[in-house]
């Protein structure tokens, strides 16, 4: 009869390798599920700075319509230029009283070459040029 016992015992709870593999299996999902909200993460910043930088180049266009040139700097598109003699701005051409941060906390990259411009964000490493930038 005490051996009954003893295998019932036994049998009735789980063992520190069955414990252990459990907690080995979620351990695996919560880095599998860490991994994809982070890749997800830097997916949706991506894309933010996309969005916000093809804005800034949609309001260089309206200003460069009026203006027949693009702006000096992206600053021009909320206040009037001191050089505007002609009134022909009719801005503000950004809503918001700042240009604003791309996702990284970096100032979107402005370049005028005559009547051409590029407007990009530097990317999640911070630094112009490389592959991460991501143009408007």
């Amino acid at each position: 009869m005490s051996r009954n016992r003893r295998s019932r015992r036994h049998a009735a709870g789980f063992t520190l390798i069955e414990v252990l593999l459990v907690l080995v299996i979620l351990v695996i999902l919560g880095s599998l599920a860490g991994v994809s909200y982070f890749n997800m993460q830097k997916g949706a910043l991506q894309d933010t700075a996309r969005t916000q930088a093809g804005y800034l180049d949609g309001a260089i266009k309206l200003y460069q319509l009026h203006m027949n040139r693009p702006p000096a700097d992206l600053n021009a598109l909320i206040t009037q230029p001191s050089d505007d003699k002609s009134g022909k701005w009719k801005g503000p051409y950004w809503e918001e009283e700042t240009i604003p941060m791309d996702p990284w906390d970096n100032e979107y990259q402005y370049e005028v070459n005559g009547a051409n411009y590029k407007v990009w964000s530097m990317g999640p490493d911070g630094a112009s040029g490389t592959d991460d930038d991501i143009n408007g």
